[in-house]
């Protein structure tokens, strides 16, 4: 798993001369053999579970709030999105299958548009996941601010406020563990997320039906001025992409992938849409951008909740960074002491992230921004780019043709629009 993990995500490495670098090339041609050795036996249980997984994300806090800001019709939007995704998905299966040395995401960038095309892809897979971490952090001040109201504190003359002060209190905790080689304990935790979206579901429905808050709202049809930052909420649910290359090359049986694409496409679309629909008819179009803030805190179906979701991230961050330590690390010498240097990148992840965290304190805005740039690209428009290149089909002129210049013609649009509403989302709040 760990070595399947690293291909997915690393770099490569530049070429040096065999004279001068014997011992850098010794670990590169290691690290090659690693991979062509990576084992494949995954079953279609297991690899539906990992996909699961990959597609439960932090997301499910937010689709309440899109779903208040688009209306009861951006649901069509909605659904749109995740049968675009899942097309996208096998798209990526299809580019995979043209050649068998594809074994990432980068992999396939690499073989449609050469050096160019893995870069595209690789920054477009770290930018989000960078951002997506810096969410983390903010989420997590949110939540620990609305149960733990205070006032922050004072020092030397600089005032720090109660939510700022849970997100430096948070990253000093996950900070340990992006210092971490192995992080298969963290894997096991972070791997509860398919339990932790069920949990925070079952709470949400149970709050509403039986602790007094009943769902009574009844909502807007559509707001046209929400349905950009509605597309860019939507879309940051369906970024797994990037993923499914390593789940495809671990499965014992390659054909069933369709299968598992659509199995878990399903379970995960009716989870997000069931709640953002409870979500609406609970809080109605005050929802907050998490709607675990909206939750009565004195009710232990909200506390289960809010709890569920503290736990979660704390436990993904380092997964998160962790793809872009090893980056960076492997674009050095391999003479260099790489623990050590591992630690400095962490380190210097976590303070960057917090600064991000604490410059643009908005989740919902921020996670738009990322669903509108890197997800919206990563997950529908760069495969859709990948496998016309690939498959060569843009020089015929057929009914698949037409449906994937449709695809990437809309996620160009959203991408625009989305970026355009979350950026001056931001700007408006940081003026207020």
């Amino acid at each position: 798993m760990e070595t399947d993990q690293r291909d997915e995500f690393r770099l490569t490495l530049p070429l040096m001369s065999e004279d001068n670098n014997k011992k850098e090339y010794d670990c590169t041609k290691i690290e090659e053999d690693e991979s062509n050795h990576s084992p494949t036996s995954t079953s279609f249980f297991k690899t539906c579970f990992n996909g699961l997984n990959a597609l439960s994300g932090v997301g499910i806090l937010s689709v309440p709030y899109a779903l208040a800001t688009g209306g009861w019709l951006s649901l069509i939007l909605f659904f749109a999105i995740a049968t675009g995704a899942f097309y996208s998905g096998l798209l990526i299966k299809r580019c995979m299958d043209f050649d068998s040395n594809i074994r990432s995401y980068p992999d396939i960038g690499e073989k449609a548009f050469g050096n160019k095309g893995r870069m595209i892809v690789s920054i477009a897979m770290y930018t989000e996941l960078y951002l997506v971490s810096a969410g983390f952090l903010i989420l997590e001040g949110d939540n620990l601010y609305n149960m733990f109201p205070n006032d922050g504190f004072e020092i030397a003359g600089l005032t720090i406020g109660g939510k700022q002060c849970f997100v430096l209190i948070v990253a000093l905790v996950i900070l340990p563990t992006v210092w971490l080689d192995n992080l298969s304990l963290l894997s096991y935790v972070s791997a509860s997320g398919v339990l932790a979206s069920a949990i925070i579901l079952f709470s949400i429905v149970w709050t509403g039906a039986f602790d007094g808050v009943g769902f009574r709202q009844k909502g807007e049809l559509v707001n046209w001025s929400g349905i950009p930052t509605a597309l860019s909420l939507y879309a940051f649910c369906y970024c797994a992409h990037p993923v499914f290359p390593t789940l495809y090359t671990s499965m014992k049986n390659k054909h069933q992938f369709s299968n598992v694409l659509l199995l878990c496409f399903i379970i995960c679309t009716i989870g997000y849409a069931s709640i953002a629909v409870f979500g609406y008819l609970m809080f109605g179009s005050g929802v907050q951008s998490q709607i675990t803030l909206d939750l009565p805190i004195g009710k232990l179906s909200s506390k289960i909740a809010i709890y569920t979701t503290l736990v979660n991230p704390i436990a993904k961050y380092a997964l998160m960074v962790t793809p872009i330590i090893e980056a960076v690390k492997n674009g050095f010498p391999c003479y260099l002491n790489k623990r050590v240097f591992g630690i400095i990148i962490g380190t210097a992840l976590v303070i960057s992230s917090v600064i991000v965290a604490l410059v643009v304190p908005f989740f919902a805005s921020l996670m738009s921004l990322v669903g509108a740039i890197l997800s919206v690209t990563a997950s529908i428009v760069m495969p859709c780019l990948c496998y016309l290149k690939i498959s060569g089909i843009y020089r015929t002129f057929n009914h698949e043709m037409v449906v994937l210049v449709v695809m990437i013609f809309m996620g160009i649009v959203v991408t625009i629009i989305g970026t355009y509403s979350s950026v001056l989302d931001i700007l408006v709040n940081l003026q207020m």
